[in-house]
C-alpha cells in the first residue's frame, strides 16, 4: 500500500521549523499527553475485589500524544498543541514525540503533574483503563494563528471540551478540515457538530450520542449525520469501520490480525486517518489506511511503541 505522505519527513524536522515552513499539508493535534501505567492481569477485579497483576509498565500515551506520533511515524508534517509537568513523565512523552518526528513547540510544560492512564489489559488484548488528567487540564486556547500551515486538525477528550470545540471552530475558519475523535465521550455543541468532516466515535460512543439506540454500524452513522457532523466514520475494532458522507455509506474492512493489546488502536486509527487525509486522500481511502494501521498496531504491547512507520507497513496483516 502507498501511503500519500512525504515519509522523508518522519526524521527529518526540526522542532519548531514548521512555523516558517508554509506548507499546508500539516497536521495539528489537540489533545492531551498521558504517561500509561500498564499492568497485565488474568482477569479484571470485581467490586471490592484484588487481583494480582504483572510488572507495572510505563508507557508513553495520552489520545492527543498518540495520535501525533501515529501521524508522525507515517511521515505526516505534524504538532501536538498540549500541554505536560516538569516530571519524568513528562520528559518521557516529548522525548517519544520528538522520536516520532512530531513537533513539540506547541507543548507547554506547567505546574502540574503528567497526565496518567492506569490501564489493566487482559490475555485476549482487551483493556480498561481511568485517565488522571494532571496537566492535560491546563490546555488553553490554541491561537488562530497556530493554524495558519494546518490542513488537518484533529482534537479529541482528554482535555477541557471548550479547549476542543475552540479548536474546531478555528480550523473551521482558517480553512483547515475539522476531525475529532469524540473519545471519551462527551456531548458536543451543535455548532461544533456542524463543522466537523468527520466525526470520529466507536460504536459505543456513536449508540450514546443517539440516546442508548443500537443497531447495525452503518445506520448509526446515517442516524448520527442528521446530527450535523460533515461527515461521520464509525470505528468497528476488528471489523474494521463505517464511512457516511454525501457520497453515500461504505463498510471498510479491517485485515486480520491476531491481537495481543489494544490500547490506543483507536488514536492510531485517528492519527492514520489525519496523516492520509492531509496528504491528500479521499475520506473512504484514509479509513482504509487507517484500518490497516490500527490493525497492525494491537499486534504489540503499549500504544505510541506499537504503531508502524510507513516502511513498515509492507504486506503486513494482509
Amino acid at each position: 500500500m502507498n501511503l500519500p505522505l512525504d515519509v522523508a519527513r518522519h526524521q527529518s524536522v526540526p522542532e519548531g521549523s514548521w512555523q516558517s515552513e508554509l506548507v499546508r499539508n500539516r497536521v495539528i493535534v489537540v489533545g492531551s499527553a498521558n504517561a500509561d501505567l500498564v499492568v497485565a492481569v488474568d482477569r479484571r477485579p470485581g467490586a471490592g475485589e484484588t487481583v494480582l497483576g504483572a510488572d507495572t509498565v510505563v508507557l508513553p500515551g495520552g489520545k492527543g500524544a498518540n495520535t501525533a506520533v501515529a501521524a508522525g511515524k507515517l511521515g505526516a508534517r505534524v504538532a501536538l498543541f498540549g500541554a505536560v509537568g516538569t516530571d519524568a513523565h513528562g520528559q518521557l512523552l516529548l522525548d517519544s514525540l520528538r522520536n516520532a518526528g512530531v513537533d513539540t513547540a506547541l507543548v507547554r510544560t506547567v505546574d502540574r503533574p503528567t497526565g496518567i492512564a492506569y490501564i489493566t489489559v487482559t490475555p485476549d488484548g482487551e483493556n480498561s483503563i481511568i485517565v488522571s488528567p494532571g496537566a492535560n487540564s491546563a490546555v488553553a486556547d490554541i491561537e488562530p494563528t497556530m493554524l495558519d500551515t494546518a490542513a488537518v486538525v484533529v482534537g479529541s477528550l482528554e482535555i477541557p471540551l471548550p479547549v476542543v470545540e475552540h479548536a474546531m471552530a478555528a480550523a473551521a475558519a482558517h480553512g483547515a478540515r475539522p476531525v475529532l475523535n469524540l473519545s471519551p465521550a462527551t456531548e458536543v455543541s451543535a455548532a461544533t457538530l456542524a463543522v466537523l468532516d468527520p466525526l470520529v466515535v466507536n460504536e459505543h460512543e456513536a449508540s450514546w450520542l443517539l440516546g442508548g439506540r443500537t443497531g447495525a454500524a452503518t445506520e448509526l452513522a446515517t442516524e448520527l449525520r442528521t446530527l450535523g457532523p460533515r461527515s461521520v466514520l464509525i470505528t468497528l475494532g476488528a471489523r474494521g469501520a463505517v464511512v457516511a458522507d454525501d457520497q453515500g455509506t461504505i463498510e471498510v474492512p479491517a485485515p486480520s490480525v491476531r491481537a495481543v493489546d489494544t490500547t490506543g488502536a483507536g488514536d492510531a486509527f485517528a492519527g492514520a486517518l489525519a496523516a492520509a487525509l492531509a496528504g491528500g486522500a479521499g475520506l473512504a481511502e484514509a479509513a482504509r489506511q487507517a484500518s490497516r494501521v490500527a490493525a497492525i498496531s494491537v499486534t504489540k504491547p503499549g500504544a505510541q511503541p506499537s504503531y508502524p512507520l510507513a516502511s513498515e507497513l509492507g504486506n503486513a496483516g494482509t
